[in-house]
C-alpha cells in the first residue's frame, strides 16, 4: 500500500457504467482513464483496479444486475476495497444498498469532484463556495443513505470509515449552514467587486483562459506572464482563479485570468457555486479557449466547455481564439496538417504552451483582437475637476486643450473603454 502524509491510503475500485441504449455515450475506454485520472487527484487514495461495467439498464435499486452485483462484491473483497469509486450518478437508495452489500464506501462522480475541490481550494472564497455546493449534494441525500455513515478523514467526509461520529444532518441544519455560507461568501464578493472596480479604473482589458481540465490553461498562463501557478499532468491542477498583468509584445497591457479547468458532467452545484469565481470570464473581452489536441477525445470536451460557458452566461458575441495545444505530442503528419488548418484561420492557433512554439503569433493575434477604434470627442472640465484632467494625461488621450474662463476644454482621441473608465471616475 502507497502511504499519504503517514497514513495508509485508501484501497479504491474505479468502475465506468456504460449504458449500451446511449447512442450519445462517451468512448468507455477514455471515459474510464478520466474517471482514473480524477481519482488519482484525491490524495490518500490508492487505485488498485478499475473496470468498465456494460448495463442494458439502469437498476432502480441496484444500479447493476444481482449477477454482476455479486461478482463486483466477491472482486472487492479478494482485492479487500474500501472505497468504489462509480463513474456516473448514484441515487441515495443504489449507494445506501451497494455499501451495505459490498462492505465498502462508495462515492459518485459528482462526490469525487467535491472531494477534489475541497482538498484543492486554497482561497476563502473557494473554500466557502465548495462547502456550499457540498451541502446542497448532501441535502438531497438526507436521510436515509447519509445517516448511516462514519467518517474517518478531514476534507467533506464523503469517503468516510470507522473511527468517528455518524453523519446526523438533518435538511433544516443543512439549510442553516447554508444560509451562514451564503453571508460569508457575500462579504467576500464584496471584496472583489471592490477589487474589479479599481482594476475598471486602469481601463486593461480582461483574457481570461478558460477550457478542459489538463488542457494547459497554466503552462500558457506561466508562458505569457512569467508567473509560477501550479500546472501539473493532474487534472483541477488550477481550482481558484489568478490574474496578472502582461504587458504584450506589441507593448499593449492586458489583464490575463487562469480559471479552474471544465470536465464532462460538472455537477450542477458547482456550476453554480463558481459562477462567482468565473466572474472574470463572464467580464471578459477575449476568451482564449485552450484545448489538449493531443487528447482523443478532444472534440467532445471543446463541445463540453462550449456547453458551460453558455450555461454561465457567457455571450457568444465575446471574441474567443481556439488555441490547439500540445503540438509537441502529436506525430509530424497529423502536425502539418493541424498547422496548415491553422494558418487559414484568424482565430486558430496551433502551439505548444510547453516549448513556447506558436506563443508569440497568438500574442500577436490577442493584440491584434484587442485593439480597439478610436474616436475623437470634446470635453469641459470646471478648474475642479484635476482629478479627472489627471487621468486623462496619464491615458495619452489627449490631442489639444485650451483654458476657458470656466475651465478646460479638451480635444481627446479615445476607446469606448477608455470613455467608460471616465465617466466612472
Amino acid at each position: 500500500m502507497t502511504v499519504e502524509h503517514g497514513e495508509i491510503a485508501t484501497r479504491a475500485w474505479v468502475l465506468h457504467p456504460e449504458l449500451t441504449s446511449d447512442r450519445q455515450r462517451r468512448n468507455a475506454s477514455h471515459a474510464l482513464g478520466e474517471a482514473r485520472a480524477l481519482a488519482g487527484a484525491l490524495p490518500g487514495l490508492e487505485v488498485v483496479g478499475a473496470d468498465i461495467v456494460r448495463l442494458s439498464a439502469i437498476r432502480p435499486g441496484y444500479l447493476f444486475g444481482s449477477g454482476k452485483t455479486e461478482e463486483l462484491g466477491q472482486l472487492f473483497k479478494e482485492h479487500e476495497v474500501e472505497l468504489v469509486l462509480i463513474d456516473g450518478p448514484v441515487t441515495p437508495v443504489q449507494q445506501r444498498n451497494l455499501e451495505r452489500e459490498w462492505k465498502v464506501k462508495i462515492l459518485d462522480r459528482t462526490g469525487l469532484i467535491l472531494e477534489i475541490f475541497s482538498d484543492r481550494a486554497a482561497t476563502r472564497e473557494g473554500v466557502l463556495q465548495v462547502e456550499m455546493a457540498a451541502l446542497s449534494y448532501q441535502r438531497t441525500r438526507l436521510v436515509r443513505a447519509w445517516t448511516h455513515l462514519e467518517r474517518q478523514r478531514g476534507g467533506l467526509g464523503f469517503v468516510g470509515g470507522p473511527g468517528e461520529t455518524q453523519i446526523e444532518a438533518d435538511r433544516r441544519a443543512i439549510d442553516d449552514q447554508i444560509n451562514r455560507l451564503q453571508k460569508q461568501l457575500s462579504k467576500v464578493v464584496k471584496t472583489r467587486q471592490l477589487h474589479r472596480a479599481a482594476r475598471a479604473k486602469v481601463p486593461y482589458p480582461v483574457v481570461a483562459l478558460v477550457g478542459y481540465t489538463n488542457a494547459g490553461k497554466s503552462t500558457l498562463f506561466n508562458h505569457m506572464t512569467g508567473a509560477k501557478v501550479m500546472a501539473k499532468d493532474m487534472l483541477f491542477a488550477t481550482l481558484d482563479p489568478t490574474m496578472r498583468s502582461v504587458t504584450l509584445p506589441s507593448g499593449r497591457d492586458v489583464i490575463l485570468s487562469d480559471t479552474v479547468g471544465f470536465i464532462s458532467d460538472l455537477p450542477t452545484q458547482l456550476v453554480a457555486a463558481f459562477r462567482a469565481t468565473l466572474e472574470e470570464v463572464l467580464g471578459a473581452d477575449l476568451i482564449l479557449h485552450v484545448r489538449d489536441i493531443s487528447h482523443p477525445e478532444t472534440e467532445a470536451q471543446a463541445n463540453d466547455v462550449e456547453e458551460i460557458l453558455t450555461e454561465l452566461g457567457i455571450s457568444e458575441t465575446t471574441p474567443r481564439i481556439e488555441v490547439l495545444n500540445k503540438l509537441d505530442e502529436l506525430d509530424a503528419e497529423t502536425r502539418r496538417q493541424l498547422e496548415t488548418t491553422a494558418a487559414r484561420q484568424d482565430d486558430l492557433f496551433a502551439i505548444s504552451a510547453l516549448t513556447g512554439e506558436g506563443v508569440p503569433e497568438l500574442l500577436d493575434a490577442v493584440s491584434a483582437a484587442l485593439t480597439e477604434p478610436k474616436t475623437e470627442q470634446t470635453l469641459l472640465l470646471p478648474f475642479s475637476e484635476g482629478r479627472k484632467r489627471a487621468w486623462l494625461f496619464e491615458q495619452g488621450v489627449i490631442e489639444d486643450e485650451e483654458q476657458t474662463e470656466d475651465g478646460f476644454s479638451l480635444r481627446v482621441l479615445w476607446t469606448a473603454r477608455q470613455a467608460k473608465a471616465f465617466r466612472r471616475l
